[in-house]
């Protein structure tokens, strides 16, 4: 971000702080969480261009990562470990802090992931002359459960797009990859894992009750102004679009999308590739392992329910997957092998990482 973007952003930050009669829920933290590439990010950087909120622009990985790597962090050692190699990252220097501004905190209070993630970006906010940040993770949607064990007062806004258009994108950047017999079908592997994950957050959502919305990306990208009034009703903002226009930070003003190579284009744009992607024998393939959910979010079909039908193997895949896809989730969340795994990566991670296999 170049010295202007930053100081009008600051600006604008501190004239959306300073209301004397914000109430609690005005000031707790929001969750921006989906699927990868279903438009997190283009939402996280809505609301940080609307002001009023911490500017961080990376993925915490706070409990997808951090929390699993270096263990239990009620631990001195631990906690010690955990920020010895969290100040040498690419996740560290984005915040814009130094060691000073989180040590003493984290080696005196933390004594889990969310106790990490609040010590830092309060730390990024006080810096910044705000009261408020929010977090955009993918992943975390996973961690809905502990998140909300852990910071008591978030605030989740579950972003939902249509599954075949992130299908398309997360084919299209094979970020979800096949097991070696299923290279043929490919396409299908993103498919299911959009499936499996946002039926997850969904499940884990609604057991957390008025503190959970979920928005449609399409939604956003087409009636911003009624979307993001919803949105700033649930979690007390003012999300003002023509403010949010003008500052435009990140993908607001650069989109984010994983089809560069075919020139820049609009949020809007994006909508509906899937139909261009594919063909007829894989959108009735795919239609039939996430159609149920596609329909429940209230996405139509295009396939002909009396043309809904599957091969074995797509069977299969639709049987296997979610439990290779569970089965990872439960190595790296609940078994030793988290720390191994993610040896040596948080060094050399991304801020923003992988959503999954």
């Amino acid at each position: 971000m170049n010295s202007r973007v930053m100081e009008k952003t600051l600006v604008e930050n501190q004239a959306a702080g300073q209301t004397s009669t914000r109430g609690a829920r005005s000031k707790a933290p929001v969750f921006v969480l989906g699927c990868g590439r279903s438009g997190t990010k283009f939402l996280y950087h809505t609301l940080l261009s609307a002001g009023g909120f911490a500017v961080y622009h990376a993925e915490s990985n706070a409990f997808n990562l951090l929390g699993l790597r270096f263990g239990n962090l009620a631990r001195r050692g631990n906690r010690r470990q955990l920020l010895d190699e969290y100040y040498t990252s690419k996740l560290f220097q984005r915040t814009g802090l130094e060691p000073k501004d989180i040590d003493e905190r984290v080696m005196q209070d933390c004594r889990n992931a969310g106790d990490f993630l609040r010590i830092v970006m309060e730390a990024i906010a006080r810096k910044q002359g705000v009261e408020r940040w929010a977090e955009s993770t993918p992943l975390h949607l996973l961690y809905l459960p502990l998140i909300k064990k852990v910071i008591p007062d978030a605030l989740v806004v579950h972003i939902i797009r249509d599954g075949r258009d992130v299908t398309a994108s997360l084919h299209r950047i094979g970020w979800i990859r096949p097991l070696p017999w299923d290279r043929s079908r490919a396409f299908l592997v993103p498919a299911i894992f959009w499936r499996w994950i946002v039926s997850k957050g969904r499940r884990y959502g609604r057991a957390l009750g008025g503190d959970y919305m979920e928005v449609h990306y399409e939604d956003l990208v087409l009636n911003p102004r009624q979307t993001l009034a919803r949105i700033g009703a649930f979690i007390e903002h003012d999300l003002d679009y023509d403010r949010i226009q003008q500052v435009a930070l990140g993908s607001v003003h650069n989109p984010n999308s994983s089809f560069r190579g075919d020139g820049k284009e609009t949020e809007a744009a994006t909508i509906g590739r899937w139909k261009r992607m594919f063909t007829n024998p894989q959108v009735r393939d795919m239609e039939w392992s996430i159609g149920k959910l596609l329909s429940d979010t209230g996405y139509k079909l295009e396939t002909p329910p009396a043309e809904l039908r599957a091969s074995l193997p797509v069977r299969f895949m639709n049987f296997l997957y979610p439990l290779y896809f569970d089965f990872k989730l439960w190595l790296k969340s609940d078994t030793p092998l988290a720390r191994i795994a993610d040896k040596g990566r948080m060094g050399k991670a991304e801020p923003d990482a992988k959503p999954g296999a």
